[in-house]
């Protein structure tokens, strides 16, 4: 090869990566707080094709901690034309008090692209707990050492313009289902974590084509902006509301029937899957929702209050959507993959998890970056303690009931099952609270049980939730207690240093029972309250004696809480 056409082959390529440099780094909030965003932009100039494809080009920052920890933390495009100055930015939130400090580097086509920069911040103390991770496999532990246990529901998308109930099209069409109003009252109310959806109609952060939510608009973007806009609102919203989010970041409802048509990985519009099984198989698909978890990382991995990511809402309704099923194998394979690498990019570790419906999907529920399994639960409330208590220790980690109700056929009316609906909508929290899971069971019909008033049962179980948390001087765990009626449900916890019993009375009378404790009791005399579930009060009871506790009267239909301290 002649030397001058080598000289000019070099020439074109150093045209293209030299030039690629940070211009500038500055800290918006110099006194970073603990806990809270930092906001950190930067001006850079790079060449590429797609700006959020990690591959093409991609700003990161390795960040000393006064601990001596080294965090590597993505940053994300906001605007600006390849080749030309534009505009980046980093969230980040510090967990640690003292002095940061940041190396921000740029690597255009996966090389390293001029100098990293340097610069260097403090954090100050502040009274926010932290991070959320599992402790074990009843409670989450907060980055100071405090134990929660969310108590909440499934809010799963803000009102949309047409709505598909048969009878409650109009309620759920009303406009006061939205983020603004609910988790404000959620809180009011009690609850402390809420689940919700991102699809077409809500959250469309990766969505191009929205439908039936006037609130957003359509995109050629490869994040859509209104969908950006909306969840940088709701995640302040539960910053500021005390909510914790378990964020599902797809649901198989958009990807069957025609709502394939518009799906992002779609090839047919711009994506690499020709259908869904390909979503999950296809290395450029797999690229492309790895683009989505960097971006969803980089510009909202900083917030403590996302408790939780979710890959998918039901996967096996996808899996099972056609006559050839996707095989179980490689839609374990898929989470494999996304949960190693959301694990690798996200330096806050939040949870990961995902949720089937009713089918187990083999080898799911074993996936170690997996932290909570999941399945949703229709038509069988009483089948909740013991699915917690089976699949918590077959996998020997937490397990959740993301969903559940008395109903999940949106055609029938709910009002001539009222009493079955509401009924099990309280009678779920209490097994979700006396059984092991960090996260009470969900219930769905956010709009049903808000027009009846029902929410406000949060406020009764998180009074006993706090309390047990609260006085634990061990971790929570089973306690055997024996009642002489098989008419009478009964679960029971010990906390260390106090027993909780429940009691359910299906009946529609009142009954009057007994009670035999575990042996620890045999010589004890100790206190006796009983909670009303209902009425959200306390009496005093009898005390124990010799290990019985005989003559507790249960209000029809109640759910009663005993405490012996």
């Amino acid at each position: 090869m002649p030397k001058w056409i080598l000289f000019s082959f070099l020439s074109l390529i150093c045209s293209q990566w030299c030039m690629a440099d940070i211009s500038s780094v500055k800290v918006v909030e110099p006194a970073m707080s603990q806990y809270e965003r930092t906001v950190i932009d930067v001006q850079l100039k790079a060449s590429w094709t797609n700006p959020y494809r990690e591959s093409d080009v991609a700003l990161w920052a390795t960040i000393s901690t006064p601990s001596g920890k080294a965090l590597r933390l993505p940053g994300f495009y906001v605007s600006g034309d390849s080749k030309k100055l534009s505009n980046w930015r980093f969230h980040f939130a510090p967990r640690e008090v003292g002095a940061y400090q940041f190396s921000i580097e740029l690597l255009d086509d996966q090389r390293t692209a001029g100098k990293p920069k340097i610069i260097t911040a403090n954090a100050k103390a502040s009274n926010k707990p932290g991070f959320l991770q599992v402790n074990d496999l009843w409670t989450l532990k907060f980055d100071n050492g405090q134990l929660f246990r969310g108590v909440g529901e499934n809010f799963g998308w803000e009102h949309r313009d047409e709505d598909d109930s048969r009878y409650f099209k109009a309620l759920h069409e009303d406009p006061r289902f939205t983020y603004d109003v609910m988790l404000p009252k959620l809180h009011r109310q009690g609850a402390n974590f809420v689940r919700t959806w991102m699809i077409f109609w809500n959250l469309p952060v990766d969505w191009q084509t929205v439908s039936n939510a006037s609130r957003y608009k359509n995109s050629s973007e490869r994040f859509n902006a209104s969908g950006i806009a909306r969840m940088d609102e709701l995640v302040a919203l539960a910053e500021n509301n005390n909510i914790y989010l378990m964020l599902a970041m797809d649901s198989h409802a958009g990807f069957i029937g025609e709502n394939w048509d518009i799906n992002p990985y779609n090839r047919k519009n711009g994506g690499f899957a020709s259908t869904p099984e390909e979503f999950f198989s296809s290395p450029k698909a797999r690229q492309q929702y790895q683009e989505k978890l960097r971006y969803l990382v980089a510009r909202w991995g900083y917030s403590a209050n996302i408790a939780a990511w979710e890959f998918f809402n039901e996967v096996d309704n996808v899996m099972y959507a056609e006559d050839k099923t996707i095989p179980d194998a490689l839609v374990t394979e898929w989470h494999q993959v996304m949960s190693d690498y959301l694990a690798d990019i996200d330096p806050y570790n939040h949870i990961m998890t995902t949720s089937i419906s009713h089918r187990d999907v083999a080898g799911l529920n074993d996936l170690p970056n997996i932290d909570i399994n999941q399945r949703h639960i229709y038509k069988a409330t009483d089948k909740i303690p013991g699915t917690l208590r089976d699949y918590s220790a077959q996998a020997k980690k937490p397990y959740v009931i993301g969903e559940f109700g008395f109903e999940w056929d949106w055609s029938i009316n709910f009002n001539d099952v009222k009493a079955g609906m509401v009924g099990d909508f309280k009678k779920g929290l209490w097994y979700g609270l006396f059984s092991p899971t960090p996260v009470m069971p969900m219930s769905w019909w956010w709009e049903y049980f808000d027009e009846h008033g029902t929410t406000a049962y949060f406020a009764h179980v998180q009074e006993i939730n706090q309390l047990i948390l609260q006085s634990a001087t061990q971790p929570l765990k089973d306690m055997d207690v024996q009642v002489n009626s098989d008419r009478v449900g009964v679960l029971a916890i010990d906390n260390g240093s106090k027993q909780f019993i429940y009691l359910n009375n299906p009946l529609a009378r009142k009954q009057t029972v007994n009670l035999q404790l575990p042996p620890q009791f045999s010589a004890s005399k100790a206190n006796v309250q009983i909670y009303d579930g209902e009425t959200g009060t306390y009496e005093q009871l009898t005390r124990v004696n010799k290990g019985k506790l005989n003559g507790v009267k249960l209000p029809a239909h109640g759910n009663s809480i005993l405490i012996i301290h």
